[in-house]
């Protein structure tokens, strides 16, 4: 039986809060999954040479590619099942299953004894990740004020590179035979993750479940006890807030099948869609195009030292990180749409320069890696603005799904599609067709700002529920979409 409407004010009570110490409670709890995906990603490609020891695992260059691939099906695979449930059973429940989930794994990675043991857990490792991504993406946008939402998007995605620049310095000391036992290395740095995660597990139950997911699944009393336990910190700090008049009127209690799920994204907001996939593949090729060729790239044609080329890893890392650091803010002040349109064009503009600047023999190996650095700076930004997109253009009952969803999809043709592809190229063993690879990478990215320019929605400093009509609004049946 279809339960009574409810008019509620609790979303533009969570917009309208002044920033204190809970929403750093939300940042640091949730946005770690960020940096856990850039430290096994780092780790996973510093230890391959080392798993080829018979000291070790003894795999071939088959096996461990073989495992790359079972972490990024799992991530696929983790993504779209777990964001189902995110949207079903909680942003809070699911958030906390994939976390513990990500420990498991990652311990009995470190345990691992054979290829099949080693290639199931990062399978499962993979998984955790990719649900990650799901939940508490939805989340950290349904639980921050509107105002600074584009910013602390961008900032949160960005630290993926600070785990990368952690997995860096950690594989450094673990990985170095004087140190440490080349068998046991390896296992430590797997389990650095584990290690890293067991505290904020413990963090991650003072994160209250989404008052919106609640209010939609008719737990209103929960969401106004939620809402009402958090104003009150909020005033021991700054006092009175401000008042909140406006109501929205809700149905709650309404399930919402796969089926009607793709019907919305790709029916009701298709142009939200093409948007969303148009960002998503592009940075996923445009990353592709520099960092699965950038070490290659430096001990080929550049003569640098192996050992030496992690160097240039940690400049990448700093790069990335401060692009959305520093271009962030403009997201929620200058504008969604300009600035997601001006760090796509210009990253891609950056990349075929470099480009070009390389086929014609013109750059040093610290001007080509000086040249990524530019082009990381703006092309971080531009990627981290995809996944800001993807996660506040859909309606709250579907958002984790659509967060999956095009996850997924960056996932695999970054991880799968776009390596093989530029291994191609490299294997060629020439300037010019390394060059096609970069040109086809800035091509993308400058079709997307194109696309951006045309479909991209002026989502700054709104609601997410003026963003997106919730399903459950009176006159969904009429709601219009874009």
């Amino acid at each position: 039986m279809a339960r009574p409407p409810i008019e509620t004010d609790i979303p533009l009570r969570l917009d309208r809060l002044p920033w204190f110490r809970f929403h750093w409670l939300v940042v640091f709890a949730l946005g770690i999954t960020w940096v856990l995906d850039g430290l096994e990603v780092t780790i996973v490609s510093a230890v391959a040479s080392v798993l080829e020891s018979p000291r070790t695992l003894g795999l071939s260059s088959t096996q461990i590619g073989a495992a790359a691939t079972a972490y990024l099906a799992g991530a696929i695979g983790g993504a779209l099942l777990f964001g189902h449930l995110t949207d079903r059973f909680g942003r809070k429940r699911l958030f906390l299953v994939t976390l513990s989930l990500y420990v498991a794994a990652t311990i009995m990675t470190a345990l691992s004894f054979n290829f099949a043991s080693f290639a199931f857990f990062r399978l499962l490792t993979g998984a955790a990740i990719g649900g990650e991504y799901a939940a508490i993406n939805s989340a950290i946008d349904e639980l921050l004020p509107a105002r600074v939402r584009g910013f602390l998007d961008l900032a949160i995605n960005g630290s993926y590179w600070l785990g990368t620049a952690l997995g860096a310095v950690l594989t450094l000391w673990l990985l170095d035979p004087e140190l440490v036992p080349i068998n046991v290395g390896f296992r430590l740095a797997f389990a650095a993750g584990a290690v890293l995660t067991m505290g904020v597990a413990l963090v991650r139950h003072y994160v209250p479940e989404s008052p919106r997911w609640l209010i939609l699944h008719g737990r209103v009393d929960e969401a106004r006890k939620v809402v009402e336990q958090v104003e009150a910190e909020a005033r021991k700090i700054h006092g009175e807030l401000t008042p909140v008049n406006a109501k929205l009127t809700l149905y709650p209690g309404r399930h919402v099948g796969y089926r009607e799920a793709w019907q919305v994204i790709f029916g009701r907001y298709r142009s939200r869609a093409i948007l969303g996939l148009s960002l998503m593949v592009a940075q996923a090729f445009f990353y592709n195009a520099i960092f699965f060729t950038y070490a290659l790239i430096l001990t080929r044609f550049f003569a640098v030292p192996p050992q030496h080329v992690g160097y240039s890893l940690i400049i990448f890392a700093v790069s990335n990180f401060m692009g959305p650091l520093l271009l962030g803010r403009l997201f929620d002040t200058v504008g969604r749409k300009p600035l997601i349109v001006f760090t796509y064009g210009v990253s891609g503009l950056l990349l075929l320069g470099t480009g070009w600047l390389f086929k014609a023999d013109l750059l040093t190996a610290t001007t080509q890696t000086a040249a990524w650095a530019l082009v990381f700076f703006f092309g971080s930004t531009a990627a981290s603005s995809a996944y800001l997109t993807v996660s506040e253009l859909f309606p709250v009952e579907i958002r984790a799904r659509a967060i999956a969803l095009f996850y997924a999809v960056g996932t695999a043709v970054g991880g799968l599609a776009a390596p093989a592809f530029f291994g191609f190229l490299i294997d060629r063993g020439s300037r010019d067709e390394v060059f096609v690879g970069y040109a086809l990478g800035a091509g993308l990215m400058i079709g997307a700002a194109l696309v951006a320019w045309k479909l991209a929605v002026a989502a700054e400093l709104r609601s997410l529920e003026q963003v997106a009509e919730p399903l459950s609004a009176k006159e969904h049946g009429h709601a219009s979409g874009r």
